[in-house]
């Protein structure tokens, strides 16, 4: 049910060059298969993005894809980084110590549901 407010969602080359897209690639870049990805919006600070392949969940890649988010928006000289969450995701970024910030209403048609926002708390160095 969720997979149907991002069915045809495109990462493009207008969207990478405004904002920072990480990507955690098994093997090598070239023809390393493609685990997760995330983007960082820098103004205003948001993790517009953050997915893990179905088949590479469970095995420490969103956790990691975090750690670096975190230390990008660090190195840019954030403070915090708000994130709006799928439902299902919520245990998620508690465990990766976001903090609840409240809810983020329903969009229709695209997004049907409340979704559950966070933040991040970036400490500096």
């Amino acid at each position: 049910m969720y997979a149907a407010a991002v069915a045809g969602y495109r990462v493009g080359p207008d969207y990478i060059e405004a904002h920072r897209v990480f990507v955690a690639v098994d093997g090598d870049e070239q023809g390393g298969r493609v685990l997760g990805f995330y983007s960082l919006v820098l103004d205003p600070p948001e993790l517009d993005l953050l997915f893990v392949a179905d088949e590479a969940q469970g095995r420490g890649i969103g956790r990691l894809l975090v750690e670096h988010m975190k230390s990008q928006a660090r190195a840019a000289g954030l403070d915090h980084v708000a994130v709006v969450s799928h439902p299902p995701a919520e245990d998620f970024y508690h465990r990766v110590g976001a903090v609840r910030t409240g809810t983020a209403p329903a969009n229709p048609p695209a997004v049907p549901w409340d979704r559950p926002a966070f933040e991040f708390r970036i400490p500096s160095p």
